[in-house]
């Protein structure tokens, strides 16, 4: 089978190409992720899957498109939205890459991750292989997960803090700062939880 496996990352690449591997399927890897902020996050993880694909013999290619401008202004008005845009330009730009060079389906590293929503990725993947003619493969890599950051850790792999785009950032700094004011304000130390 020919297959096209959209990856986000170096380290949720490791469990989903072991897996694939194992069933007998040799993926290409594709790197596309304009939802990476800010451009040295971007660079990190690019640079590291490069080396990654090198060291493992993966067939990358990659569309290797900082897009901060195009991403924040279209979640801009709406950032609550923006993981659906984000998986609709991942994709759809796979499905298209797929179907332009002769892949019959594609998939995503995405599907391995336990806090990504897996019923929209796979929603978002059919509907752009119905539009380009490439099948979507829903893979369930989840129960590899542990696996898969567990290696990626033992290989020394760069491994993020959070999921790409700035206010996946955001989020992690604000909640940070709520859990530490939670714990201030617990221990009799006062502080405000309204943060």
């Amino acid at each position: 089978m020919s297959l096209l496996l959209h990856i986000c990352c170096a380290p949720c690449s490791v469990a989903c190409i072991k897996m694939l591997r194992e069933e007998g399927t040799e993926p290409a890897g594709f790197w596309y992720n304009p939802n990476i902020h800010p451009f040295l996050e971007y660079k990190a993880r690019r640079d590291t899957l490069r080396q990654y694909a090198r060291d493992i013999g993966l067939d990358l290619r990659e569309e290797d498109f900082y897009g901060l401008r195009q991403f924040t202004a279209a979640v801009a008005q709406d950032s609550g939205r923006r993981c659906g845009y984000c998986y609709t330009c991942r994709m759809e730009r796979t499905a298209q890459y797929a179907a332009e060079n002769g892949f019959k389906c594609f998939s995503t590293t995405l599907l391995v991750s336990p806090y990504q929503n897996r019923e929209l990725i796979c929603a978002i993947g059919e509907k752009m292989g119905d539009k380009y003619g490439v099948e979507f493969m829903p893979c369930d890599f989840r129960p590899r997960f542990r696996e898969g950051q567990e290696e990626a850790r033992a290989l020394g792999l760069y491994m993020q803090k959070y999921c790409g785009c700035v206010y996946s950032e955001e989020d992690r700094f604000s909640n940070r700062r709520k859990k530490e004011l939670h714990k201030l304000h617990k221990a009799g130390g006062g502080g405000q939880l309204s943060c």
